[in-house]
C-alpha cells in the first residue's frame, strides 16, 4: 500500500489538533465535576449527610384569604366539571406569590400548584434539596418549610440536571455536544498515530469490551 499524502495528512492533523484542543478546554471543568460526582453518585448511600430544615410561617390578611378562597373554589369547580376531580393544577395565585415574596421571602411566581380546596399546596424543589409552600384557606395559616441535604447533594443534582432549571439543561446540552467533538476528535487522531503504538486498539477495545461484559455479567 502506498503511503499516505504527506500534505493531507498534515491537513488533518491540524484540525483535529485544534478541535480537540477547544473541546477539551471547554469541557475540562466539566468533565471534573461529572466525573468527581459520578463517585458520589455511585456512593450516596456511604456519604452521611444532615439535611437542614427551615421553616417559615405567615397569617394571610382577611381580604386576601376571601379572594384566595373564592379563586380556589372556581378553579376545583372547573376541575371537577371537566375530570371529575375536585383538585386543579394551575399556577400559584399571583396574589399569593406577590405575598409570601414580601412576608416570607419565598419566590412562587410562576410555580405549579395544587388548588384543593380549602388548601392550596407548591410544590418547589431545588437542586439539592426540596422545598413547599401552604396556604390554609380557611384559617388562613401559610406555612413554608425548605429542607437541604448538603453540597454533595447539590452537585450530584447537578450532575443529573435534577431541579437545576432551563439554563444549566442548556449547559449539559452544550457541553455534551462539545464531549462528542472531543471524543471524535481523539479518535481520529488515534487512527493517525495507531500505527506507530502497537497498544492503541487493544486499548480502545477493552474500553468497550469491559463495560459491555460487565453489563451483560452482572446487570440483570
Amino acid at each position: 500500500m502506498s503511503s499516505p499524502d504527506p500534505q493531507r495528512r498534515a491537513f488533518w492533523l491540524k484540525h483535529l489538533h485544534q478541535w480537540h484542543w477547544v473541546s477539551s478546554a471547554a469541557c475540562l471543568i466539566g468533565m471534573l465535576l461529572f466525573a468527581a460526582t459520578g463517585v458520589t453518585l455511585n456512593h450516596a448511600s456511604d456519604i452521611p449527610t444532615t439535611p437542614v430544615v427551615t421553616n417559615a410561617t405567615g397569617q394571610l390578611p382577611e381580604a386576601l384569604r376571601t379572594q384566595l378562597a373564592r379563586e380556589t373554589r372556581t378553579e376545583t369547580e372547573t376541575a371537577a366539571a371537566s375530570g371529575g376531580k375536585a383538585k386543579a393544577k394551575a399556577v400559584a395565585p399571583p396574589a399569593l406569590a406577590a405575598w409570601t415574596a414580601a412576608n416570607l421571602k419565598v419566590r412562587i411566581e410562576g410555580r405549579d400548584a395544587e388548588w384543593n380546596e380549602p388548601e392550596i399546596y407548591v410544590s418547589l424543589p431545588v437542586a439539592g434539596g426540596d422545598a413547599w409552600l401552604t396556604a390554609d384557606l380557611e384559617s388562613g395559616a401559610v406555612r413554608y418549610e425548605r429542607t437541604d441535604r448538603g453540597w454533595v447533594a447539590y452537585l450530584n443534582d447537578l450532575h443529573k440536571g435534577r431541579n437545576t432549571g432551563v439554563a444549566w439543561k442548556w449547559f449539559l446540552d452544550i457541553f455534551a455536544v462539545a464531549c462528542v467533538v472531543f471524543t471524535i476528535t481523539g479518535l481520529f487522531l488515534l487512527q493517525l498515530h495507531g500505527g506507530n503504538r502497537p497498544a492503541t486498539w487493544p486499548m480502545v477495545g477493552l474500553g468497550l469490551v469491559i463495560p459491555l461484559l460487565l453489563a451483560m455479567l452482572f446487570i440483570h
